[in-house]
């Protein structure tokens, strides 16, 4: 009897056990800080339309968005893909509210309108296929990078343009956000006028214009050896046309010949590949080289910020020296220029006095409580913007760490395929 009851004391005390660890379970199970980590967002189908009306005709592309809810917990989990169509120019309005809404954030960039840094074989044509699918592409990125951003992926506008299938950019511009953009003279003032600037900010803005420089410069040496590469391979195409020709000449030893022309040809054609790949690792490059003037935009609106307070920090300033004149004034009787217009046009009254330093009272309070509003958004923003700034040094090493291997092994395989190419060639030559 002991025995069987310690048994179902032992069993009682182990549903307890697993209740208790079920809601430990429950209570340490993470919590989802971005997007996808329960939604699937990809970028599809292109299409190009063309809408004609009386006196012109527009023709662009429009992109497929598709999202799929990936977690069983989350609402919209089972009930399929949701999808809506969407034009480069939407894009570009979705990104300029992210970057008005969130100021201290860096807000990924869009891929180019147009190709830049190309090699002489690349289409400078916007319907070029290749060029709009490496957009389609590059469009697909700044989804998925601004849904891994921990701030960017909880706005409502953004979760309109991935799901809102009419009415959406009317809703964008509901919130009036340009108005709450950062004027551009203000920002030439703020430059211009600083008095003091956080150092770390002032050689961020170096780090950017050395990077864009270093980027630039490697896709200009990059076209330049695609144009040399894919004329070296071409030429060889001449060497299948001789060996060709020969074989006719030569019929002991005209099949050699041919097979040695067929592998001279695969040769020539091999580069084709290799630099249709290649554009996608300088796709992604100007990314990078983008994401410089993104970087460089939190720069300027901390400059803003730093700008404001310091006018708050002027403005107190004055108010209290104001004061501090008007009452010196009261309390001495020698020279004064005040003192010189007051015999001229007469002294204020006693009462007047003491009504402009109640009104300057006022004004230092209200100065202060500006400047102190000013002094907690400045801290605000700058906390945040250096926040996100060391997240985007992270992102920034581990995605050039993996675009810089991959071209290297890009470059190996393709000089595999050549040594490969040549010694089949060389077999042919060798049983002649």
């Amino acid at each position: 009897m002991a025995d069987e009851d310690s048994n179902k004391l032992d069993s009682g005390e182990e549903i307890v056990i697993k209740q208790e660890a079920i809601k430990t379970e429950r209570i340490e199970r993470p919590k989802k800080t971005h997007l996808l980590q329960w939604m699937e967002i990809t970028v599809t189908e292109p299409e190009k339309k063309t809408i004609a009306s009386m006196k012109m005709q527009d023709t662009f592309v429009v992109y497929l968005i598709e999202t799929r809810v990936t977690d069983e917990n989350m609402q919209g989990y089972g009930e399929g893909a949701t999808s809506v169509w969407r034009r480069y120019s939407e894009f570009e309005l979705l990104r300029n509210y992210l970057d008005v809404t969130f100021p201290a954030v860096i807000v990924p960039p869009l891929p180019e309108k147009k190709a830049t840094y190309a090699w002489q074989n690349v289409s400078m044509d916007r319907f070029d296929p290749d060029f709009i699918e490496r957009r389609r592409a590059g469009l697909e990125i700044f989804l998925l990078r601004c849904a891994a951003h921990p701030r960017l992926c909880q706005d409502k506008i953004f979760m309109g343009f991935l799901q809102q299938e009419q009415g959406w950019r009317d809703t964008v511009n509901a919130t009036d956000f340009y108005s709450k953009a950062e004027s551009r003279l203000k920002a030439l003032n703020a430059q211009f006028r600083l008095k003091k600037s956080d150092r770390r900010f002032e050689e961020l803005k170096n780090y950017c214009t050395e990077l864009q420089s270093n980027i630039g410069n490697i896709l200009k040496i990059r076209a330049r050896l695609c144009d040399k590469l894919y004329g070296i391979h071409k030429v060889h195409s001449n060497y299948a046309r001789v060996f060709n020709e020969w074989s006719a000449l030569d019929k002991d030893i005209a099949e050699h010949l041919q097979s040695a022309s067929h592998y001279m040809d695969v040769f020539a054609t091999s580069i084709d590949a290799q630099l249709e790949e290649e554009e996608q690792y300088a796709d992604q490059l100007k990314e990078y080289y983008a994401f410089g003037d993104s970087v460089r935009s939190v720069c300027r609106r901390y400059e803003c910020t730093q700008y404001d307070l310091e006018k708050a920090e002027d403005n107190l300033a004055a108010k209290q020296g104001q004061r501090e004149a008007l009452a010196q004034n009261q309390s001495k009787a020698g020279f004064s220029l005040s003192g010189m217009k007051s015999k001229l046009f007469g002294a204020d009254t006693p009462e007047q006095r003491e009504a402009k330093l109640k009104q300057l009272d006022q004004q230092i309070a209200q100065a202060e409580t500006d400047l102190k509003r000013v002094q907690e958004e400045a801290e605000l923003y700058t906390g945040q913007s250096l926040r996100d700034i060391d997240r985007f040094q992270r992102q920034k090493t581990k995605d050039l760490q993996e675009i810089f291997t991959n071209y290297a092994v890009l470059q190996i395989k393709q000089c595999k395929k050549g040594i490969a190419i040549w010694t089949s060639a060389k077999d042919c030559f060798s049983k002649m």
